[in-house]
């Protein structure tokens, strides 16, 4: 598994739509033209004769149950859930997709706050190559972050995989509390979108009570 391989932050005015529509235009050309997928199963059993192969395939592959490998070329991506971690709170476990409180906030944060996300997802049916996410935050209509990170390639297999965020800061001040609208996404070196979910976060004086 490849891990921490890529992550960029940029911080832009403007209109938030535009910006992202011509990012993804550009990914897309960029996007590599690869030949059609066949289910692992069937890789499996090529070239099963050669020795160097089949040790590279072990070794790719770790712990998949070849006995219960189905016929589907198309690998499948289940994000699981989100944990929010911070040295002074309890972990938040949000189930995906996110639940809204009355006021409509996925979650909130303490201004100036040090945490960090950690993701579960489940790989099943192939191998998935090049999975990334990004997660863009609009404030007040301005785009203030676009991060984006390539978590790598992984193979099937029962158990989730588990992705840990480097820890960040929450800006602070007055001028940073309030409403945040973001956007996430889970897509692979195909373009195959797994998982795109907006939501609504919040940056308050202090934690809420009920986290």
């Amino acid at each position: 598994m490849d891990d921490h391989k890529e992550k960029e932050k940029e911080h832009t005015g403007g209109n938030p739509d535009v910006p992202e529509e011509e990012e993804e235009d550009e990914e897309a050309k960029r996007a590599v033209l690869l030949g059609p997928q066949v289910p692992l199963k069937e890789q499996l059993e090529l070239d099963k004769d050669d020795e160097s192969l089949r040790r590279w395939k072990e070794q790719l592959l770790g712990q998949v149950d070849t006995q219960n490998l189905g016929e589907t070329a198309e690998p499948e991506v289940k994000v699981l859930n989100l944990t929010i971690l911070s040295p002074d709170r309890p972990d938040l476990v949000l189930p995906i997709p996110f639940v809204a409180d009355d006021k409509g906030y996925a979650f909130a944060l303490k201004d100036g706050s040090t945490y960090s996300f950690r993701f579960e997802f489940i790989v099943s049916n192939n191998i998935v190559s090049g999975l990334k996410y990004t997660n863009t935050v609009w404030k007040t209509g301005v785009r203030v972050e676009n991060q984006k990170m390539m978590l790598g390639t992984f193979s099937p297999q029962a158990e989730p995989y588990t992705y840990a965020g480097e820890e960040e800061t929450t800006p602070a001040g007055m001028f940073a509390r309030g409403s945040y609208s973001a956007k996430l996404k889970f897509v692979d070196d195909d373009g195959k979108v797994y998982l795109e979910m907006s939501y609504y976060f919040e940056i308050r004086k202090d934690w809420p009570t009920f986290q």
